[in-house]
């Protein structure tokens, strides 16, 4: 701001002279004033306070069905390489469930304690997480034959082999061919069975030939209600058309890739929500992170 001073001439009148002064004004704040904003921290803090909750539990689902199959299998559980890993679904829950705890604990923690060290581990973390979603996103919308030839080769003999060695994973194979009325993976479909030990053909077991009950089109015994286990029996020696009549013969990952299509722009939307979520959530972080360096520049000065 300046000031301007008129000095008037004798006589002439007019200005002979102009004297600039600037003053500069500091802007003072009241003592309790702060930059922080207590909806912003509060709003980070509750928010990943639920996801911290949801971590812990995971993470305790997990480390029980890990010790159930760790009793079970006697002190052995088969983890030789990446596969074993990925398809062992309560070791994918421990480990989801610790980053989860963890990330969200430093966003709890960074914004009670107003910590930009947690904050900056925590926005990188959310920002690592949402350009790897994006990268998986449009590799599966703009390549999908790819994705699916992918899936196929990758594990459909690992999980064929695994059915039953894995509880959890025979459950959850049971699970998905009952949800999506779909036998076996790939575009085999329920012939992939044959290259599970106990339904190959050359096998000694009662089961040979035949796939799992969940492959069976009516498995549940309309009368008693009890699931008839042997429905899937020899099946694998029948054709097609003649399986197609007790079975449901196409692979999962076809039919769960068609099911997407026919789902495309719901499941868009729903991808599409994450992302801004995950984004405003980054926003609110890198908000608070400079508002808690704003106000230790001013405590600094």
């Amino acid at each position: 701001m300046s000031n301007y001073r008129y000095h008037g001439g004798g006589g002439g009148g007019g200005y002979y002279g102009i004297e600039v002064r600037d003053m500069h004004q500091r802007i003072s704040y009241p003592h309790q004033f702060t930059f922080v904003s207590s909806c912003v921290k509060y709003m980070i803090f509750m928010l990943n306070f639920i996801f911290w909750l949801f971590g812990g539990l995971l993470l305790g689902i997990g480390i029980y069905a890990f010790m159930d199959k760790w009793n079970d299998a006697n002190g052995w559980v088969k983890l030789e390489n990446i596969y074993d890993v990925v398809l062992n679904i309560s070791l994918v829950m421990i480990i989801a469930g610790i980053v989860i705890f963890v990330v969200s604990f430093a966003g709890c923690l960074g914004a009670l304690r107003e910590n930009t060290f947690l904050l900056k581990f925590y926005s990188r973390c959310l920002l690592i997480f949402f350009l790897m979603e994006m990268v998986i996103a449009i590799i599966c919308f703009v390549f999908p034959q790819h994705m699916n030839s992918f899936v196929e080769y990758q594990f459909t003999d690992k999980i064929i082999h695994s059915y039953r060695d894995d509880a959890d994973l025979q459950n959850f194979i049971d699970f998905a061919q009952q949800e999506f009325k779909c036998c076996g993976l790939s575009n085999a479909g329920y012939q992939d069975w044959a290259k599970n030990e106990y339904f190959n053909c050359s096998s000694p077991s009662v089961e040979k030939c035949g796939v799992p009950y969940s492959c069976c089109i009516n498995a549940t015994d309309i009368s008693s209600g009890l699931v008839n286990i042997m429905c899937g029996y020899e099946v694998q020696q029948h054709s097609v058309a003649a399986a197609s009549k007790l079975i449901w013969t196409s692979g999962c990952i076809e039919i769960v890739r068609v099911w997407a299509e026919r789902n495309l722009y719901t499941i868009a939307g729903i991808a599409l929500g994450i992302a801004l979520i995950q984004l405003l959530v980054i926003y609110l972080a890198k908000t608070l992170e400079g508002q808690i360096e704003l106000q230790k520049s001013r405590w600094a000065t």
